[in-house]
C-alpha cells in the first residue's frame, strides 16, 4: 500500500497560492478586454443599425473624433437656414440649371429602383414650385452633364435607367421658352457624370466615368453650338484632363474653365445581375482643381480644403467667387461608410485660394444649388443620419435658403 503524500510546507504553499490567484485575475482581465474589443469592432461596420437595443453610432463617433481633418467636419461658422417648400419629388444624382429666377431641376433617382424622367421648376421670386414637364424618353435619368446659355439647356450623356446601369452617349437640348427638345450629335463614347460647360462658343465635355461607371475617363471633347443648335456634325478632341472621374464641379468664370473636386471609381453593376444591382468598388475622392485659360494646357491650382465629390450642381458664382455646398469626402477608414460633407466652401477667383465660410443645416451629397437676390438656396440630394453620424441615409427633396453676401 502506497504511503500518503505529505502536504507542502507552509512557506511554499502560500507563495504558490498567491501566484495561482494572480494568474486567474490576469486571465479574467484579458478575456474581459477581448470581449469589449470584439463588441466594439463588430458594431462599427453596422454603425447605422441598432445593436442590442442601443445605436452603435456612438462607437463610430468616438473613433471618428480621433481621425484627421480629411474625415472630420472642418471648423465653420453656423448659418441661419430657412426651410422652403420642398420639391414635388425627392431626387438623388439629378441635375439643375438656373436661368434668371427659375431653377430647372432634372431627372435623378427617387430610389435605386426608380428614376425620374421629368423636370420640376422652382421660382425664386415667389418661392414656389411652379411647373413640371417631361424629358425625352431616350434621355438619361441620372448623372447627366448639363449647362445652360440663359435660354437653352444642353443635357449630355449620363446613366439610363435605375440601379447601376451603364451610361449612354446621347445628348439633348431644351428650349426653355417653348419647352421643345432636340437631339444633338452623340458623344464619341458614353460618359457617366462628365464635367460639362459652355466656353468660347463650344460645348465642352470632359472626364466622367466610362461606360462601366467605374473606370475614370480622361478624354475631353467639344462641339460648336449656338442658339440650341450644333454647328458641327462631330465632336472635336481637346486637351485631355489630367485626372479623370465623375461628380465634379465645372465652372466658367473670367474666360477661364475650372474643374473642381471629384473622384476616381464608383459603384458598378454586380456581374450577372439581371437588374444591374449595384456592387461596391474602390473609390478615391480628391480635391484637385484644374484650370484651362489658353486652351493648350491644364494648370493645377490650390486644392479644396478637403477632398470633395458629388458637387457637379452644388455650386454658384457670387461676386467673383465660386461657392460650393456639401458633397462627399473619403470613406471612413474603419467602417468603410461614405462620409457626407456639410461645409460651405468659397473659391476666390481673384486670388485662386480657398476658405470654409459656413455650415449647412445638415451634411448632404448631390445638392442642387441656386442664388437669387442675396439668398443661397439648395434642394434635393441624400442627407446624413444625424449630427453625430455623417453616413448617408435619406434621399430628400427639401429646399433651404440662407442670406449670403460676399
Amino acid at each position: 500500500m502506497a504511503s500518503a503524500s505529505r502536504p507542502l510546507p507552509l512557506r511554499l504553499a502560500v507563495p504558490l497560492a498567491l501566484a495561482l490567484l494572480l494568474a486567474l485575475v490576469l486571465v479574467a482581465d484579458f478575456l474581459r478586454a477581448s470581449s469589449s474589443s470584439s463588441r466594439l469592432f463588430s458594431a462599427l461596420p453596422s454603425s447605422t443599425k441598432t445593436v442590442k437595443g442601443r445605436c452603435a453610432a456612438k462607437d463610430v463617433a468616438r473613433v471618428t473624433g480621433h481621425l484627421n481633418a480629411t474625415y472630420a467636419d472642418l471648423p465653420a461658422p453656423r448659418w441661419d437656414w430657412e426651410e422652403m417648400p420642398p420639391a414635388p419629388v425627392p431626387r438623388l444624382d439629378g441635375a439643375a440649371v438656373q436661368i434668371g429666377d427659375l431653377l430647372y431641376v432634372f431627372a435623378g433617382y427617387g430610389s435605386l429602383d426608380h428614376v425620374h424622367s421629368h423636370v420640376d421648376v422652382y421660382n425664386f421670386t415667389s418661392n414656389t414650385w411652379t411647373e413640371r414637364f417631361d424629358m425625352p424618353k431616350e434621355m438619361a435619368h441620372s448623372h447627366l452633364g448639363m449647362v445652360s446659355d440663359g435660354r437653352y439647356v444642353y443635357a449630355v450623356s449620363g446613366q439610363y435607367g435605375p440601379q447601376c446601369r451603364a451610361s449612354i452617349n446621347r445628348n439633348f437640348v431644351l428650349d426653355t421658352e417653348t419647352k421643345e427638345w432636340h437631339e444633338l450629335p452623340p458623344l464619341p463614347l458614353p460618359r457617366y457624370a462628365p464635367a460639362t460647360q459652355l466656353w468660347r462658343g463650344r460645348l465642352h465635355v470632359m472626364g466622367g466615368g466610362k461606360e462601366d461607371r467605374h473606370e475614370p475617363g480622361l478624354e475631353h471633347w467639344s462641339l460648336a453650338v449656338k442658339d440650341g443648335k450644333a454647328l458641327e456634325n462631330e465632336w472635336q478632341a481637346e486637351v485631355p484632363i489630367p485626372r479623370g472621374g465623375p461628380h465634379r464641379a465645372c465652372v466658367v468664370a473670367n474666360d477661364k474653365l475650372f474643374v473642381i473636386g471629384g473622384q476616381e471609381g464608383d459603384f458598378m453593376a454586380k456581374p450577372g445581375s439581371p437588374i444591374f444591382k449595384c456592387a461596391r468598388r474602390h473609390e478615391v475622392v480628391y480635391g484637385d482643381v484644374y484650370m484651362l485659360d489658353d486652351g493648350a494646357k491644364w494648370k493645377q491650382l490650390s486644392p479644396m480644403p478637403k477632398p470633395d465629390s458629388h458637387i457637379e450642381f452644388a455650386w454658384v458664382v457670387i461676386n467673383n467667387s465660386v461657392v460650393i455646398v456639401g458633397g462627399t469626402t473619403e470613406k471612413h477608414p474603419i467602417t468603410k461608410k461614405m462620409i457626407l460633407v456639410g461645409e460651405v466652401f468659397r473659391f476666390d477667383l481673384e486670388t485662386l485660394t480657398w476658405s470654409v465660410i459656413g455650415r449647412m443645416p445638415f451634411r448632404i451629397k448631390t445638392a442642387l444649388a441656386g442664388y437669387w437676390e442675396g439668398w443661397l438656396y439648395f434642394t434635393s440630394g441624400q442627407r446624413d443620419r444625424g449630427p453625430d453620424n455623417p453616413a448617408p441615409k435619406k434621399v430628400v427633396g427639401s429646399m433651404w435658403r440662407t442670406k449670403l453676401q460676399l
